[in-house]
């Protein structure tokens, strides 16, 4: 049975990587994962928003892709060393600091991917997302953490939907490579998207073979980070599902060209 939080759209799915940050935006100072962000997405007529969790000192699971503070705003300390008010007083003017819970409270239409990008962050994760499960997909590098995650959620009562972390990726490239649909389907099991870049480093992941693969068995290939029109478009012509940009804008207008 399809999970509901491939129900909202058909293919290719946009999905607002850490929201929607234009070039004018960013002028004024807007940052990735803030709440801004996060609204911009909404208004260009997104969908799907894909975002990232850590966790503060004083347990709040807050929006944000980094360890540290450095490259947002210009902090060296780490999320975990940092309280939620302390984090909104340097987001302030970056447009805004957004929890998890103000992000699936705030915008009850938008189907959100969560990366779960700290341990600390698994399970309190679960708990918040399982109320909104229809509409969450989770996923990490790792595949411990993301399943931390789901384990946590269907404690709470929500099932939400997951894509494969790296282990899990690199096993399927093995077994795509020695065409064994035993291999495939092993690694595919309790996955239903796989959320990967074209390449990683100096292998190729995205091909015409790695998503029938995956189709064949009723997962879908979304493709991170892809910001330029004509990649998008490439892809869409191989069959991949889904694309994670920071031009969402420009990629909901390339995904209507194929409607």
């Amino acid at each position: 049975m399809t999970h509901p939080w491939f129900c909202a759209t058909g293919t290719p799915r946009v999905l607002a990587h850490r929201g929607l940050v234009t070039p004018d935006a960013a002028t004024l100072g807007i940052a990735e994962n803030s709440f801004a962000a996060v609204a911009a997405a909404h208004a260009a007529g997104a969908t799907y928003v894909e975002s990232d969790c850590h966790v503060t000192s004083d347990g709040v699971v807050v929006l944000f892709h980094d360890a540290d503070l450095t490259r947002v705003t210009g902090d060296p300390r780490r999320l975990t060393e940092v309280s939620v008010a302390e984090l909104e007083d340097l987001m302030a003017d970056r447009g805004g600091l957004i929890t998890l819970s103000q992000a699936l409270e705030t915008f009850p239409t938008l189907h959100f991917n969560f990366d779960v990008k700290a341990e600390g962050a698994a399970a309190p994760v679960g708990e918040i997302v399982a109320p909104h499960a229809a509409r969450v997909l989770l996923t990490s590098f790792s595949d411990a953490r993301r399943g931390a995650a789901l384990d946590a959620a269907r404690a709470a009562g929500g099932s939400p939907a997951t894509s494969a972390g790296s282990r899990t990726i690199a096993r399927l490239l093995v077994a795509v490579a020695l065409r064994s649909d035993r291999l495939v389907r092993r690694a595919l099991a309790g996955v239903d998207a796989l959320q990967v870049p074209e390449r990683q480093g100096g292998v190729r992941v995205v091909s015409p073979r790695f998503v029938e693969a995956a189709h064949r068995h009723d997962v879908e290939v979304h493709v991170w980070t892809v910001n330029d029109p004509d990649d998008m478009r490439r892809l869409i012509g191989v069959g991949v599902d889904g694309l994670v940009t920071d031009r969402a804008d420009v990629a909901l207008e390339i995904a209507a060209e194929r409607s």
